[in-house]
């Protein structure tokens, strides 16, 4: 059979007896079960701190050994990364929805869109590092060619600048116009 497989007579024997040792993490690995049966959700690091809590003096990566090995990974658990948002819900008035997805114009200056895009670009302070520093663009777009009639960019999403590409706008859409 050793010739079959392979195997010295050394190494066979060498596990055999392996097999004949009693398992030394039998009562931590009991343990183990018991707080999960209490506590499914509970990943290696809480059943780490609750064994300790219990009195044993235990490493978290023989417990997440023993949790590997005793098939009790949680994959329920996923940590929240929220992205930072600034939205608080609807505030002041919506405007009615007019243009509908409707973006074919017959006539120039019908319908003009904007939004506010910011960017992001590193600047070299004076020590020599670079600081994450932030634009903001607000342009004023025809619908009917995509021409962008009028932007302004800043520093800082205000209104001002929103108004002063507005009325860049108007300038244009007026000297267009008459």
């Amino acid at each position: 059979m050793l010739e079959y497989f392979d195997l010295s007579k050394s190494t066979y024997m060498y596990w055999q007896q392996r097999l004949d040792r009693p398992n030394k993490d039998e009562q931590v690995e009991k343990k183990i079960l018991d707080i999960r049966k209490d506590n499914p959700n509970y990943g290696y690091r809480r059943m780490t701190a609750m064994l300790k809590r219990l009195g044993y003096v235990i490493n978290k990566k023989k417990v997440q050994r023993l949790v590997q090995k005793l098939k009790l990974q949680v994959t329920s658990f996923s940590r929240k990364t929220r992205k930072y948002s600034s939205y608080k819900g609807t505030i002041g008035r919506v405007a009615d929805n007019k243009i509908n997805r409707n973006f074919k114009v017959e006539k120039s200056y019908t319908y003009i869109t904007t939004d506010t895009t910011e960017f992001k670009y590193l600047e070299k302070d004076k020590s020599g590092n670079y600081q994450v520093k932030k634009l903001y663009l607000n342009p004023y777009l025809d619908m009917y060619n995509g021409e962008i009639i009028s932007y302004e960019i800043s520093k800082q999403p205000t209104l001002k600048p929103i108004i002063k590409a507005l009325d860049k706008a108007i300038d244009v859409t007026s000297i267009n116009k008459g």
